[in-house]
């Protein structure tokens, strides 16, 4: 018999004698025999340099050592631990693997992808701007008045009490900024996270989500504005979605309206959701103010434009059926793993 024969034969009956009473113990086996620098790992060393005649017999006599090593190994596993160790549970080779749990994208994610698409569709780009601003982006380039109450304490997060720099009420301010660089045509869609002074509730928030759109170029009509918000009802909440503007007022346009679409939960019979007008209230906008267009350095006499602006949670409420703003940014994942397939 070579020497690495007997060297196999004794430490067959080596293992064969221990007793492994913890799990502790069966680490301590490993490190001795299995590990890469182990015994075993030393004679399949050794076994490279016997002759070719002895390679199959002492082959077959090592795996089989090898095998009966890691069986020891794996029964030893299953013991119970000792007192500063939890105990050690038996593993389960033929077991199914543990599911992989897969993420959902945030329901304002899909929401505001959606509403990219669409108007992506209908030539508009992206457009993006800080969220903290100076005073002329966020309302004076706005044709905000002086004393409007949007500038109070109050109603903004002013930056250490600094009257010049806030967190962003809208991103009409991203508005500005793309008329101020860039000359007409402009065609674009606005979103991202703005600020309110406000208390939370189940319908407010003091930080939410917004998209705002911006068309400029010449013989742009309140007609246009009217077509693209009816396309884009259409798109979004279904082909017989109805649209309703009514007059209201925004200082940065002029004229200005409130645009309604038909009940998405009634289809405009009446209930609670849009208090029984068959009507639910859903963006502002209106034609860009002279004043803002000559504040951005446009000559108002050669171009016109419209302008838009939705919250992305109003639209996710209405297309979710939720009733409560503070969910989308509770991270509760019971909430948010609804929204793996859309609405």
């Amino acid at each position: 018999m070579s020497t690495l024969k007997e060297s196999i034969s004794i430490l067959q009956q080596e293992i064969a004698s221990l007793s492994l009473e913890l799990a502790a113990d069966a680490e301590q086996f490993r490190l001795k025999y299995l590990s890469k620098k182990g015994l075993i790992p030393g004679l399949f060393d050794q076994f490279k340099q016997i002759s070719a005649d002895e390679r199959k017999e002492t082959g077959m006599l090592l795996n089989k050592l090898k095998q009966f090593a890691e069986d020891r190994w794996k029964d030893g596993l299953s013991l119970k631990g000792d007192n500063s160790a939890s105990n050690a549970k038996k593993l389960d080779y033929s077991a199914p693997g543990i599911e992989f749990q897969q993420g959902s994208r945030h329901p304002l994610s899909i929401v505001a992808n959606e509403i990219h698409e669409i108007f992506s569709r209908i030539g508009f780009t992206v457009a993006e701007g800080p969220e903290i601003e100076d005073d002329w982006h966020n309302f004076s380039a706005l044709n905000f008045p002086v004393e409007h109450p949007a500038r109070d304490m109050q109603d903004t997060f002013f930056v250490d009490k600094d009257p010049d720099i806030a967190l962003r009420t809208h991103t009409s301010s991203v508005q500005v900024r793309m008329m101020e660089n860039n000359e007409p045509p402009l065609r674009m869609i606005m979103p991202g996270r703005v600020y309110r002074n406000e208390a939370i509730s189940a319908r407010a928030h003091c930080f939410f989500h917004q998209v705002e759109g911006l068309y400029v170029d010449e013989n742009v009509s309140f007609a246009d504005l009217k077509q693209t918000l009816l396309h884009f009802s259409r798109e979004l909440f279904g082909a017989e979605t109805k649209i309703r503007l009514r007059p209201s007022y925004f200082p940065f346009t002029e004229p200005s309206a409130e645009m309604d679409i038909s009940c998405t939960v009634c289809k405009g019979s009446g209930c609670n959701i849009c208090k029984y007008s068959g009507w639910v209230e859903i963006l502002g906008c209106g034609m860009v103010h002279s004043n803002v267009l000559k504040n951005c350095n446009i000559d108002p006499e050669k171009y016109t434009g419209f302008a838009f602006g939705m919250g992305i949670e109003r639209i996710a409420i209405l297309l979710y059926k939720v009733n409560d703003l503070r969910y989308f940014s509770q991270n509760d994942l019971r909430f948010l793993k609804q929204f793996k397939t859309g609405w």
